[in-house]
């Protein structure tokens, strides 16, 4: 088994490059799949997300390949196969966009219930009913959701609640479909924008993304061509936090400040120093930050994906916070972890109450889920001592490079095997 160990008390400083968005890479790979013919996408991470759905797409009949660092070639015109295949269905959330692609180019599904991070239940039942409200039908059996349709057709979709996921998948399947669909409470995360973006570079009529009601005019085809997805706003917020956390000062290049508002006004409510530019960010801090309260929302609110990270950042700092956890029902499983190493944290539901101060210690610890894992690493960089990070899988999910990168600004962090010793100053 992996691990990541870490020596804390270094100061991380210096340039750090934010990869390619991995929530939109995701969906965008997938959306390929309406494109009978090449498209190029550019900018992709290359974690063990995109990987999976690269075999995917290949075991469908395409062809996905990296033709050179993070310029990936997808040829879908073979694809031929409406059955996803559960070994690697299961692997990943992002694995729920097959449905709406391939409901949407060959009008039937076949798709194992999506994996990925647990941290609480999260239905499928608003995809299904954008599905049902653009003229498929479905059958759930034995974790198989098969859907289908003779024709879809646009249609007016109200989600009941804000989801990326739904809204993402209705706008796959409804962007062939006959006639207009409009999204009403749609989700409105910087991926959508991108999603929605990639597609109607391919041909497709969408407009309104970025807000709460998109419309979706369907088109005959979609034609390749070349696309750039955005940069990793969950990945630079982590590096801001990890900046603030060990009184760093880093500069976060390749980002949209804009996306990152939220944190940025968080980490100024602290007292770190923020300092933005048209493509960067400056991070600095110095001494005892300011206690802070934090509620998770859709976007434009406080991103979920940064909560553990923003929490972890709390334990150092001087008084109480509350953390308010509102898009996730069991997002506080990792807090178990951060108490092993000296963190003075009381979860009760969906709200954490954060006592600052504390020194954390090094401990062997284990990712809960992909943020939950960056998280520790944090902790890790913050604490006293040596600590052992477990469960890499779920950080090999979205960090590109995470301990390279990590290096690169000073922190003393190297991955290793169990029983392999480290080679670097202040680890045996």
């Amino acid at each position: 088994m992996e691990k990541y160990v870490i020596l804390g008390g270094a100061k991380l400083e210096g340039e750090v490059e934010i990869s390619g968005a991995k929530n939109s890479a995701v969906a965008i790979i997938v959306a390929a799949l309406l494109v009978k013919d090449v498209c190029v996408i550019e900018n992709v991470p290359a974690v063990s997300d995109t990987y999976v759905l690269m075999d995917i797409i290949n075991q469908l009949g395409g062809k996905a390949e990296f033709v050179s660092k993070g310029t990936l070639r997808i040829d879908a015109r073979g694809v031929d196969c409406i059955e996803a295949p559960y070994e690697m269905v299961s692997k990943i959330r992002a694995s729920s966009y097959l449905m709406g692609a391939l409901l949407g180019r060959f009008g039937h599904a076949r798709v194992a219930m999506p994996g990925g991070c647990d941290f609480g239940v999260r239905p499928i039942d608003l995809h299904l009913k954008g599905f049902e409200a653009l003229g498929a039908e479905y059958t759930v059996e034995h974790g198989l959701v098969d859907i289908h349709a003779e024709k879809l057709s646009g249609a007016e979709i109200y989600m009941d609640t804000v989801s990326v996921g739904a809204t993402i998948n209705v706008m796959l399947a409804a962007a062939l479909a006959q006639g207009q669909t409009v999204i009403e409470n749609a989700a409105k995360e910087p991926h959508i924008v991108d999603v929605a973006n990639f597609l109607n570079s391919m041909g497709a009529n969408i407009k309104g993304a970025g807000t709460d009601v998109i419309k979706i005019k369907g088109v005959e085809s979609l034609h390749g061509g070349t696309y750039i997805v955005i940069p990793d706003q969950i990945e630079a917020g982590t590096f801001m936090i990890a900046a603030a956390a060990t009184n760093g000062d880093v500069l976060i290049k390749n980002v949209i400040p804009k996306h990152l508002d939220s944190v940025t006004a968080k980490l100024l409510e602290m007292g770190a120093e923020v300092e933005e530019y048209d493509d960067a960010i400056r991070v600095k801090a110095s001494g005892n930050l300011k206690k802070v309260n934090v509620k998770t929302m859709p976007h434009p609110g406080f991103p979920t994906d940064l909560q553990p990270q923003m929490l972890t950042l709390l334990t150092r700092t001087e008084g109480t916070s509350i953390v308010t956890e509102n898009v996730w029902d069991s997002r506080f499983k990792y807090v178990d972890e951060l108490r092993r190493m000296g963190a003075n944290v009381t979860v009760d539901g969906r709200t954490a109450i954060v006592e600052g101060g504390a020194q954390l210690t090094g401990s062997p610890v284990s990712s809960t889920d992909l943020r939950a894992g960056a998280a520790l690493v944090i902790a890790g960089l913050m604490a006293n001592g040596v600590t052992e990070v477990y469960n890499l899988k779920y950080i090999d999910r979205g960090y590109e490079n995470f301990e390279q990168k990590l290096r690169s600004l000073g922190a003393q962090i190297t991955r290793r095997k169990d029983g392999e010793k480290c080679h670097f100053a202040g680890i045996a």
